[in-house]
């Protein structure tokens, strides 16, 4: 190392610590710790916090001794480079630290990281993400055994045979299996030792809430575009995976708005759904079976009159981001059964689809917003101004059964005569008269044409 090299050490970096001498030991060794945890580093000792060089007396067991007491107080045991440099007439010691591979040093029985020029102890939680991290591989929830369950009483022979014939609907294998159900189930790692995996009874389970509370999806609509806002209507599904994806669907619906386009073809209006349910429907799927499921949170689908936010547990996996998305599942064995019925394609094509399927329904992108926590996919409406669909949402509320059903008609069929709204909504010419006048007082439908040949359309 050469006179310049040794003097770009004096001064405290991410990298670099600078202390005045080996008294400090305790901070030396913490400091160790921090560098391993993070991407190495480097501490001078002989140095102030200005970068004075003071020096310090090496006796013939110094290195020996310091070597010694930070091997004691390391776990996993460090053992760093240790090193004695001449500066300027005075001794200082460098201490070269590599970075850990799994970032998991203790000093002092203890762990520490690196924060910019800062040596900080890292907190329990973040902690115990790091060893779950660091054993993923050993600790997929999925693949865990339920304790508690029991593989007679608690798998479901219906849900299995269901499985193999949506199995064989969408990737062409034959539902005629030629071994037992139980074998079958150990075969798709469903079962291990005579006893159901967190994924068995997930997929195959008859009250998977029972035994995994937080699996739960739970979905809710509120009034506003803020989380304290009135909740309009809500569910929380139960039942296997596949089974509460598939209670999702008629809630959307119901809670979204269908929108009415004019096409340039036609007198006809184009149908289309204020976001595209299968985007949506592929998210949540995302959500349940790449969710950290150590997180005991479940997923939740919010529906406000600006944006849907659908959040679950935890992050993305390392080395993938929205923009790049892989196949790289959180729960290998979920993704497979979901895989099996044709819920989902092993492409990380997922991200892709939703992003197609918005800007065919002339929605933006989705957003995602991602932490150690959660990660939280948006997306946002279409309808640019939530004043003008609050008025109309008000004016549909003043409407009685009948013209919301002739409103429905006309939105498919383009239009609608007096004959038509009689029969629709059974009801007498005279009704059917000053229902429809009301409809054209309101600005919803327009009269066209006169005399015995007029029919009503929707406002534009």
């Amino acid at each position: 190392m050469t006179k310049t090299e040794l003097k770009g050490l004096i001064k405290e970096s991410e990298n670099i610590e600078l202390k005045l001498s080996l008294s400090l030991i305790n901070e030396i060794i913490e400091a160790i710790s921090a560098f391993a945890n993070a991407r190495g580093g480097k501490i001078v000792v002989g140095v102030d916090s200005g970068g004075r060089i003071i020096g310090i007396q090496i006796g013939k067991d110094t290195i020996e001794s310091l070597t010694n007491r930070i091997a004691q107080n390391t776990d996993p045991k460090i053992h760093p480079r240790i090193s004695v440099k001449d500066i300027e007439g005075k001794k200082i010691v460098v201490i070269e630290i590599k970075e850990s591979l799994d970032r998991l040093i203790l000093a002092f029985g203890r762990p520490f990281k690196r924060v910019g020029k800062s040596t900080m102890r890292i907190g329990k939680d973040e902690y115990e993400r790091l060893i779950l991290e660091k054993h993923k591989d050993k600790l997929q929830f999925d693949s865990q055994i339920c304790k508690e369950a029991n593989l007679s009483k608690d798998i479901d022979q219906r849900k299995v045979k269901t499985y193999l014939k949506l199995r064989e609907k969408n990737r062409k294998i034959s539902s005629k299996i030629k071994i037992p159900i139980n074998q079958l189930l150990i075969n798709i790692n469903a079962v291990i030792d005579k006893k159901p995996t967190n994924a068995g009874i997930l997929f195959f389970g008859k009250n998977p809430l029972r035994f995994i509370s937080h699996a739960q999806l739970r979905l809710v609509r509120i009034k506003g575009v803020k989380i304290y806002g009135n909740i309009l209507d809500r569910l929380d599904c139960d039942g296997t995976l596949w089974e509460m994806v598939d209670q999702v669907e008629d809630f959307l619906r119901k809670n979204i708005r269908l929108l009415g386009f004019r096409t340039d073809q036609s007198f006809h209006r184009e149908d289309r759904f204020e976001y595209p349910i299968r985007a949506l429907r592929e998210a949540i799927i995302n959500g349940l079976i790449h969710r950290d499921y150590f997180n005991l949170a479940d997923v939740r689908v919010f529906i406000f009159d600006d944006r849907i936010e659908i959040v679950s547990p935890g992050p993305f996996p390392e080395g993938v981001t929205p923009k790049k998305p892989r196949h790289k599942p959180v729960n290998k064995i979920l993704s497979d059964l979901m895989y099996d019925i044709g819920y989902i394609e092993k492409y990380g094509s997922g991200i892709y689809l939703e992003n197609e399927l918005c800007l065919r329904n002339k929605n933006p992108k989705p957003v995602y917003e991602i932490d150690p926590i959660q990660t939280k996919v948006i997306f946002k409406s279409q309808v640019k101004d939530v004043t003008v669909v609050e008025i109309e949402e008000k004016i549909l509320g003043e409407l009685n059964e009948r013209q919301k059903k002739a409103i429905e008609y006309v939105r498919k069929n383009g239009k609608i005569v007096r004959k038509e709204y009689e029969k629709l909504c059974k009801t007498s010419e005279r009704t059917a008269n000053r229902e429809l006048t009301e409809l054209i007082k309101k600005g919803i439908i327009k009269k066209i044409g006169s005399g015995v040949k007029f029919y009503y359309e929707l406002a534009s």
